[in-house]
């Protein structure tokens, strides 16, 4: 092989590189909104969000290059915390995508207006004994649930673009105007 030129040997030929590179600028040329929505997703994930209870705001990419950003989740757990305990537990960054993923097929720049996040125990417990609508085994607990809305979006916009996701459960609760997101099984109510 013949590498004049081509000093790391990449290519046999300058013939073979060109006709790389022109099939490469041609793909993007054909499905750019396909390439920028893949790079946006893959490769760099940011949450806005908004702790109505604590009044925190946290602006943060999660996720950067193919991996999560370990600094970043711990912010955000904390930010997802109980507030009525103050324990902080892992939040599942599936959830995270989901949110992520809500957030962009809605087109909005608004940040997401926290509910609630994780639950301990006995804040869930205490919740269930004031409410019938508190599940006694709520993914909250897990980490893998949280409540929320947007200021620019309406609550019945925000939670059919949840369930076009088909990522977990939908709860939709448009008298105290919020939507339920979780990463358990596909259900809705």
């Amino acid at each position: 092989m013949d590498t004049k030129g081509n000093p790391q040997g990449f290519f046999p030929s300058r013939r073979l590189f060109v006709v790389s590179v022109g099939a490469q600028l041609a793909s993007l040329t054909c499905f750019p909104s396909l390439t920028f929505a893949r790079q946006s997703f893959d490769d760099f994930r940011q949450l806005d969000l908004h702790n109505i209870h604590t009044g925190e705001r946290l602006r943060i990419p999660y996720w950067e290059m193919g991996t999560f950003i370990t600094e970043s989740l711990e912010a955000i757990n904390f930010i997802l915390r109980d507030f009525r305990t103050g324990d902080v537990h892992t939040i599942d960054p599936r959830l995270l995508d989901v949110v992520y993923r809500v957030r962009k097929k809605l087109g909005t720049k608004k940040p997401v207006q926290i509910i609630s996040g994780y639950r301990s125990p006995k804040t869930n417990e205490k919740l269930r004994g004031a409410s019938q609508g508190v599940a006694k085994r709520s993914f909250h607990v897990l980490g893998q649930a949280i409540d929320l809305r947007i200021e620019d979006v309406s609550t019945r916009d925000l939670q059919k673009a949840a369930l076009s996701l088909r990522t977990g459960g939908v709860g939709y609760y448009p008298k105290s105007q919020f939507v339920h997101m979780d990463t358990g099984p596909v259900r809705r109510w």
